[in-house]
């Protein structure tokens, strides 16, 4: 737990839409994090580049491999990969999450597995690798860790990221990929491998599960190649006596030496295994007796033991008495076959190291021409991300002559006017002195986004993803417009602050932002303070106390307006001034005794003040009251009273 607290991952939010939750499991290339998938709601298991890999465009190939060649897959004995992508400079690959172990956790707790539950779990990994197979794609990283055993009992195989196409040679380049436990002997010898070399590491994982080993052992990885390419795996019944010679027989075709002399692909061995388990699982005695005792050689005196018996290899052509079962004799036969035949291979193995020293001898004449001479090959290193000065450089050294004339193609990950590809593409082999033309990015591929302004929100988003664009999150802002309706689009922005917002010429993969109007600002005029703050929380935002003016028409204590300096955009978030109201303002009461009524009652009205007389009856008897003259009033002249205040006078006949 205290290694989680401190991952950085632990808790962030990728790409907008992927919650990290915790750690599973770390490896050498990536960590795979339990995360919550935001959109769909659902957990998945997020597999994150390590960061000193994010500039190694060849680790970042695999990723992407990976995900391509899981996607050709649909299979219930494969993990789904749901998603990958790029998140700043993080990398990452979302695939289902499975609770559980993996087969190598199992084989630790328990070491060595019954034939039953070795055949469970080798059915459910020949299952899905048939489909990868059926579908062109060599595995080539097959080995317990890759196997997944979920807690509902489900079988799966993962981690693509070494798979390649099938074909007939498919090279690894210079370095060798994959466990070297699990290597076949034509990846140790050649760097070539195809559907075959799968069924060789599944044949050595089967082995394991049955002996509680792996058949080859050693201090270097050398010494552990150099077995694979030149020994023979063992059966796993001499490590445990329990394995039927059935299973022997399979473990033995699946790892011949020969490629050959494989299965040539999952489906034909996951055959040949449904028709193991119904041997081992049949009710004839003399057969289910094989599945707890070691095979016995019975005497060859008995009926149908002699050299003209038949006899089921494994791989073999199907006898065409289908109704026939095994006996012990057939079996012991079959075992005296397996021990000819490895009898067999060591005899060879004498002549093949004669042959071995006679080529050691070749090499030092033939080395010269296939190395530094003529006939030597070279392999094209990754080259994109590189100036065209520094890929030509690279290019010379290692003895490549570079085409005069470049080429060009659209990228989303290497800048425009750099090295994107090669052709011929990086890991090929070319002649020395052969030349290598350079591949200029141009950028992106440019393709036309659609008018965003005036959409909702999620039609904007499905509108960038649809049109081959991303959507970008962390830059995307919300603010108040009275004008926008809620929830609609009010602008759209590419890199450089570009204006997408009625659409426009953007490049592919390409980051588009938007701008979503949450509707009109409250209006809180003539609200008192408390009740204006609490309506402007309701909508994120601050309300504080701001500056006081007066007010003919709001009470004192009650808000008069927002103070919004011109121009300024209003976001979420946001703290906002509040005009507060200190009722009307004060006014002085003009002097107007010694003025005529006429004139005194337009001053005092003009100041906004309202009259009443000290002695309405007299003054309404009067003869004359325009023309009467003010004798007193009250506030007196000079006194500051609130605006609209009522003014008394007193008026004398004049």
């Amino acid at each position: 737990m205290a290694t989680q607290s401190t991952d950085p991952l632990i808790g962030r939010l990728i790409d907008g839409r992927y919650q990290v939750r915790s750690r599973i499991a770390r490896g050498g290339m990536a960590t795979v994090y339990l995360a919550t998938d935001l959109r769909l709601e659902r957990r998945v298991a997020i597999k994150v580049m390590h960061g000193h890999l994010a500039d190694d465009s060849q680790y970042k190939a695999r990723f992407i491999q990976e995900a391509r060649s899981a996607a050709r897959l649909a299979h219930p004995n494969v993990v789904n990969v749901y998603d990958q992508g790029q998140d700043g400079e993080t990398a990452y690959l979302v695939m289902e999450y499975l609770p559980g172990i993996t087969l190598r956790d199992l084989l630790q707790e328990h070491k060595v597995l019954t034939t039953v539950q070795a055949m469970d779990i080798m059915e459910a990994i020949l299952a899905g690798l048939a489909a990868a197979h059926k579908n062109g794609i060599v595995h080539r990283d097959l080995k317990p860790e890759n196997v997944l055993l979920a807690d509902d009992g489900r079988i799966k195989i993962g981690d693509f990221g070494l798979a390649r196409a099938a074909t007939a040679n498919t090279a690894t380049g210079n370095a060798l990929l994959g466990t070297i436990a699990y290597l076949s002997p034509e990846l140790v010898t050649r760097g070539v491998a195809d559907t075959r070399s799968d069924i060789y590491a599944v044949g050595i994982m089967l082995y394991e599960m049955l002996a509680g080993e792996q058949p080859f052992k050693g201090e270097q990885a050398f010494q552990i190649a150099h077995q694979h390419a030149n020994d023979t795996v063992p059966t796993p019944s001499t490590k445990n006596g329990k394995v039927p010679a059935e299973l022997d027989e399979l473990v033995l075709w699946a790892t011949a030496r020969d490629p050959d002399q494989r299965p040539r692909d999952a489906r034909v061995m996951l055959e040949q295994l449904h028709e193991t388990e119904a041997l081992l699982r049949s009710d004839d005695p003399a057969t289910a007796a094989t599945s707890v005792h070691r095979t016995t050689v019975m005497p060859t005196a008995l009926a149908g033991t002699g050299p003209t018996a038949e006899t089921q290899i494994l791989g073999g052509a199907k006898q065409p008495n289908k109704g026939r079962h095994r006996t012990g004799p057939i079996v012991a036969e079959s075992v005296t076959a397996l021990a000819a035949t490895s009898e067999k291979r060591r005899s060879r193995g004498w002549w093949l190291f004669g042959l071995v020293i006679l080529l050691a001898a070749l090499a030092g004449g033939t080395g010269w021409y296939f190395g530094p001479g003529p006939g030597g090959q070279v392999t094209v290193p990754e080259l994109s991300g590189q100036t065209r000065e520094q890929a030509t450089a690279q290019l010379q050294q290692l003895g490549l002559g570079v085409d005069p004339q470049v080429g060009s193609t659209p990228s989303i990950t290497v800048n425009s006017g750099l090295v994107a590809d090669t052709n011929p593409g990086s890991g090929s082999h070319v002649v020395r002195d052969g030349r290598v033309k350079l591949l200029i990015s141009s950028g992106p591929k440019i393709l036309t986004v659609p008018a965003l302004a005036g959409q909702t929100e999620q039609a904007a988003k499905d509108a960038i993803t649809s049109g081959k664009f991303s959507y970008d999150a962390k830059d995307s802002t919300r603010q108040f417009d009275a004008t926008v309706p809620k929830g609609t689009v009010i602008a759209a922005h590419g890199t450089g602050d570009l204006d997408l917002s009625q659409g426009g010429q953007y490049g592919q993969k390409q980051p588009i932002s938007l701008v979503v109007s949450v509707g009109a600002v409250p209006d809180v005029a003539g609200k008192p303070l408390a009740n204006a703050q609490a309506a402007l929380k309701e909508v994120d935002l601050t309300g504080s106390t701001g500056r006081q003016d007066y007010s003919d028409t709001v009470d004192k204590g009650n808000v008069i307006a927002i103070d919004v300096p011109s121009g300024t955009v209003l976001k979420p978030g946001d703290s906002v001034s509040l005009i507060v109201s200190n009722g009307p303002e004060p006014v002085a009461v003009p002097n107007v005794i010694g003025n005529t009524w006429a004139v005194a009652q337009k001053t005092l009205k003009d100041a906004g003040f309202s009259i009443k007389f000290a002695n309405p009856i007299s003054q309404f008897l009067s003869a004359a009251p325009l023309n009467a003259t003010v004798k007193s009033i009250s506030p007196g002249a000079g006194q500051t009273v609130d605006k609209g205040s009522e003014i008394t006078v007193a008026l004398q006949a004049g």
